[in-house]
């Protein structure tokens, strides 16, 4: 009588047992998972809030502006020089013919598209109608049209220059939104305002570590800048320059199994949460 009763018994003991394993694994699963989740999904504000200030309980602070970046006109330059006067007809021989050239635009992609300009030759010049020869090269776009307002005024009344780098270019590469090359019509633009017109960082991008790429007077210079921190108003990289090329590295958690966990994860833990109370359900019967 008690072997039978020990082997009709064990059965439903030990399913018992297995069912009670079951379902605190699965629960000590989800929690584990919930965790790790947390952990590797929680990213510290300090690493992304742009521009804090030195004491986070005083948050008015005065900088000192730093002086507007002038650009300078050297050899490659593609000038577009526009001359307006009082009679149409005389203007006319001033203004630039059509240049191809290659042009960059939003979006990565570079075609050929005439540009109207002089471009400025290796030894520094360019050939303007009536004057002859110009020697442009180290003149801001100010300083040449204020010359050739001076020299056009022979020719025509009441002459008006305006002058522009036509392929004023910047490059915006790595951890951003839109990683392109831009082309500025104005020829200014700071460090912040070209990373908003890639359409800022990703959230994987490093902001406390933007380098920087500049070439000048025949060197490279290679120069680090802290989004995070306001002394970037300060500095010399802030304005950027024609030419400048800006890479925003990623973070070490950058890879694709990591992207898949986060888009899976919400699945994960529906169908888990589903599966445990399936598992307490048959248990309680």
């Amino acid at each position: 009588m008690d072997s039978k009763k020990t082997f009709t018994f064990a059965p439903d003991f030990l399913l018992k047992n297995v069912m009670n394993i079951r379902v605190f694994s699965v629960k000590s699963f989800i929690i584990y998972f919930l965790v790790y989740y947390v952990l590797v999904g929680c990213v510290s504000t300090k690493s992304i809030i742009y521009f804090q200030p030195i004491h986070p309980t005083m948050d008015e602070e005065v900088t000192s502006m730093l002086a507007t970046y002038t650009p300078k006109i050297k050899p490659g330059d593609i000038l577009s020089i526009m001359v307006n006067g009082l009679d149409r007809d005389d203007r006319e021989i001033f203004n630039p013919p059509y240049t191809i050239t290659q042009y960059p635009q939003t979006g990565g992609f570079i075609v050929l598209q005439p540009i109207r300009g002089f471009t400025v030759d290796s030894l520094g010049c360019i050939d303007f109608p009536q004057i002859g020869k110009m020697e442009v090269a180290g003149l801001t776009t100010n300083e040449l049209g204020v010359s050739l307002t001076e020299q056009l005024q022979e020719f025509f009344i009441s002459p008006t220059v305006s002058v522009n780098i036509a392929n004023f270019i910047i490059s915006v590469l790595g951890e951003v939104t839109r990683p392109a090359q831009y082309v500025l019509s104005n020829n200014q633009i700071t460090l912040p305002e070209a990373l908003a017109l890639a359409g800022d960082l990703t959230i994987y991008g490093k902001r406390e570590n933007i380098l920087v790429i500049r070439e000048m007077e025949g060197q490279r210079f290679f120069a680090r800048v802290d989004l995070t921190d306001r002394s970037l108003f300060t500095s010399p990289y802030y304005y950027l320059r024609a030419g400048d090329l800006i890479y925003v590295e990623p973070k070490k958690g950058r890879l694709t199994s990591t992207d898949r966990t986060y888009q899976l994860a919400p699945i994960l833990i529906s169908s888990l949460s589903f599966l445990m109370l399936l598992l307490n359900t048959i248990i309680k019967k």
